[in-house]
Formats: C-alpha cells, structure tokens, sequence
C-alpha cells in the first residue's frame, strides 16, 4: 500500500493544487522507470507496437430536477440513475470498462505473458467515480500502478484534469488543468506513481497550431515535468519543408516557436492514422508492427514502433470486440519479434541503446511553414497576426484552430454562447488571482474546479442543447463562486 498520497480534501471536492513543490520534485525524477522491469530484449526484436486507452465521463449540474440548483455529477452516475436517457443501458458495462485492465493485466501477466497498455484517465472521471462510490474500479487500478508484478505493464499518461483541449483553452488555464490532474492523480495513487508519469495525452489529440499558443503548450508540459507528447499524425508537419511525416513509426522532436522568437521542444510518439477506435479493438497497431523491419536512428539500429490510442469504453467495438482481441493478440505478440511495449519503456530502451534525442526528425504543428515564410524572427504578436490574417484571406482553409483526431469537429465555430462565458470565468478568475487569491485562499479550490469544469470540451462537442446548456449553467455558478471572493 503506498504511503505518500497527496491528502484528500474534507470538504467532497478533489485536491487540485497547493502542492506544487512536491509535485515538481515526483516529476524531475531522472531515473527510468520502466527499463529495469522491461523484460524485452530490445536488440533482437523487429518492431514494437504501443496503445492506450482514453478513459472521460464529463462532470454535469444534473443531480436533480432544477437546473440551477441541481448536484454536480459524474455522467456516469447520471446514466446509472436514469435509465430512460438514451445509452443509459450502458452505464454498468462503462463502469466495468473503468476497471477492466485491472483485471486483464494480472491475468495476462500471471500466464507469463507481457501485455502492455497505457492508459489516459480524465480527472473529472477520476472525481465522478469517487462520487458514486466506485471504489472497486479505483481499486483495481492500484493494483496494477502500485503492485511491482503489473506496474511495468501498464503506464499512466498524464492529460487535463476537466478533458480541456488545448487550442481553445486560455494559455494560463490549461497549465491550471495540467498540474490540477497532477495532483488528483497524487491523491488517488501516490507521488511515487506520478513520479512514473512521463508522456502526455491531450484531450481529443488536439494540438495548438497558433504559434503563441502551441509554444505556450510545450513549455507548460516541459516545466511540469512532461518528457514526451502524443500527437496525431495529421495535426503536424515536417520542420524543414512543411510536408506530412514520413516516418511516424519512431520518435519524433515536436518544436514550437512562438512570435518572439521562443522555442519549446518536446518529444513527440505519433498516433498513426485515425481516430476509429477499430483499430486498438482489433489491435490493428500488433499487425502494422509485424510488417515493419528495424531502422536507423542517428547512425544505431533499432525498431519502429506503431503508436495508437482509442476511447476505452465508448463504442460497441471497445465494449465488445477489444476483450477477446486483447487476449488474442497479447499471447501471439508477448516474446514475438513485434512485443507490446509502452511509450516510455520504448524511449528508455532508445536512449540505453545510444539514441539521443537530437537525431528525431523535428516536427511542428500543421501550417506553420507557411507562417515561417513570411515571418520575420521575434517579430512580435501584432506582426504575427497581420501574417495570420492575410493568409487566411488569401485561403479560406487556412485556420489557427489546431489538429484533433478528428477534422470533421470545430471546438470553436458555433459556440460563441459557451465560449463567450467560459472566456468570462476565464478572465474574473485571473483578475481574483492578481487581486491575491492563491491557493492557500479558502475559495481558491472551490473556484479552481468550478474554473476547470466550464472548460470541458463535451460542451462543445455534441452541439448546441442540453450539453451547451450545462456549460453555461457552471459558467454561471463558476462566476457566483468567484464573485464572492474578498
């Protein structure tokens, strides 16, 4: 049982902030965590394949009648307690999915296999399984993090604690989410678990390709003590000539440079291909990795790696077809040529072998090239926009809104009813911040999580309605909590 978890709050709401310090010292931790428990022989294998899970439930003001005084409450509990709502059927087989690696990795592992999986957990979903006293899901997911026969196996990936996307979410209020969940996590699982934390999934795989704002991105997961970043494939470009990725199956330095002339670099793991969540179900990356060979990477030998990530409930494909595939594939793959591993292992096993960073290609986020022909060097933000809105005139393609896993959704456009209030929060809760509210304040964490709940992207997901209306209504009561700040 671990013995350094982050305390939990006496008063029901999660533990957000205020620890910074022990935080930032959990994730500077210079050890790998995953080499010394591999167990693969990263010199004979041909090619590895790595997945994850994307695990949210969205928190809702619907525990009751009322709209405006109504509970805040897990979706899942909602869909639990009413079973007249459309998929409310599923809520116990969503609530199963939770829980479910907790169960297939110790079977699997005790066969004296090595299945791998990384898993992507919302902090609101973490919040609202508490909530409903899911304390078996949580529990099984200990397990596998803390207990030394499984923890090589499964790898937690860092994300936003409310499922906030990047391009649209104020710069200062995303870092707010990325240590939020750190913290959450810390209380529910101990630093000793974060402190193996290293890559990062961003919600919906949305990448900033504002330059400010995607530079702002990498330097926040840099300073909080992120090593690597998912990207998916079509939301970046090469550095050098703007042109798609050629080789997405190894790593990749994901640079952004901002208007001042800044750069930020992070490691970049490319999510291939893109967002059916077919292809972790019928673990497609296992049989895309069969048909790779090794490859050179600044001069060594070493195996590409296939990268994917698919939502671990959503889907009839992940309810049903992802178990028996899972215990199909891993038998087949474990000892193979093509074994599973997970994104840090594989890096670590990179780095024992010789590879440095600096020999991954470099990439950055999509159209920038052509911002970069223009742009003058440190030439400012008021230049910048000039050069943004002229290509936009010259294109009508032509966007600042980021690349997702999926194109066909703007997180944006059509939304000015939720975005103008979320914007509202946004800037009361920094005007509060400067005022002298820290998070030693008494209402700093209450209007912490209220600020991060609007900011959820499913109130701009499903269009506009009941889920538009649930945003405006924390909106609302996130500008009622700080407007009683002194």
């Amino acid at each position: 049982m671990t013995t350094d978890l982050l305390p939990n709050s006496n008063d029901a709401l999660p533990n957000l902030c205020g620890s910074d310090d022990l935080i930032a010292r959990a994730m500077a931790s210079k050890s790998p965590v995953f080499l010394p428990e591999s167990g693969i022989d990263f010199r004979s294998i041909r090619s590895a394949f790595a997945i994850a899970l994307h695990m949210h439930q969205p928190l809702i003001p619907a525990g009751g009648n009322d709209l405006q005084a109504a509970a805040v409450i897990g979706n899942l509990q909602f869909m639990m307690e009413h079973p007249e709502v459309p998929d409310a059927h599923n809520w116990s087989v969503f609530r199963s999915c939770y829980g479910r690696m907790g169960d297939f990795i110790p079977e699997l592992v005790n066969q004296g296999l090595q299945p791998r999986m990384m898993l992507d957990y919302s902090g609101c979903l973490f919040h609202g399984l508490a909530q409903m006293g899911a304390n078996d899901v949580l529990d099984r997911l200990k397990l596998i993090t803390h207990d030394v026969r499984y923890r090589h196996c499964v790898e937690w990936l860092g994300t936003t604690w409310g499922h906030a996307v990047a391009p649209s979410t104020p710069v200062q209020d995303f870092r707010l989410h990325v240590r939020a969940w750190q913290h959450h996590f810390a209380s529910i699982f101990g630093l000793d678990a974060l402190a193996r934390v290293r890559g990062f999934s961003p919600p919906e795989m949305a990448l900033p390709n504002h330059p400010d704002v995607a530079h702002a991105f990498v330097k926040t997961l840099v300073d909080c003590g992120y090593r690597w970043v998912m990207v998916q494939e079509d939301s970046v470009e090469q550095a050098e000539d703007g042109g798609p990725v050629r080789r997405p199956h190894v790593p990749h330095r994901l640079v952004a440079r901002n208007s001042r002339g800044e750069t930020a670099t992070i490691v970049a793991l490319i999510k291939t291909r893109g967002s059916d969540n077919k292809l972790v179900a019928q673990m497609q990356p296992y049989y895309e990795a069969k048909g790779l060979s090794r490859t050179e990477l600044g001069g060594i030998s070493v195996p590409p790696v296939v990268t994917q990530i698919g939502d671990g409930e959503n889907g009839g494909v992940m309810m049903n077809e992802f178990p028996p595939m899972f215990f199909k594939t891993i038998p087949e793959a474990s000892g193979s040529a093509s074994p599973p591993m997970n994104g840090t292992e594989y890096l670590e096993h990179l780095q024992a072998a010789g590879v440095s960073e600096e020999s991954f290609p470099a990439i950055q986020p999509i159209l920038q090239k052509r911002i970069w022909d223009r742009l003058e060097r440190a030439a400012g933000p008021e230049r910048l926009d000039a050069v943004i809105k002229a290509l936009r005139k010259e294109d009508g393609r032509f966007h600042m809104e980021g690349g997702s896993w999926t194109s066909s959704i703007s997180w944006v456009r059509g939304y000015d009813n939720v975005l103008g209030p979320m914007e509202s929060v946004s800037a009361l809760f920094a005007e509060k911040v400067k005022g002298g509210m820290t998070p030693e304040h008494p209402s700093y964490r209450n209007a912490l999580y209220h600020l991060l709940m609007t900011q959820t992207s499913c109130y701009r997901y499903w269009g506009q309605g009941t889920w538009t209306d649930y945003g405006r209504e924390l909106c609302r009561r996130a500008e009622a909590v700080l407007s009683n700040v002194s």
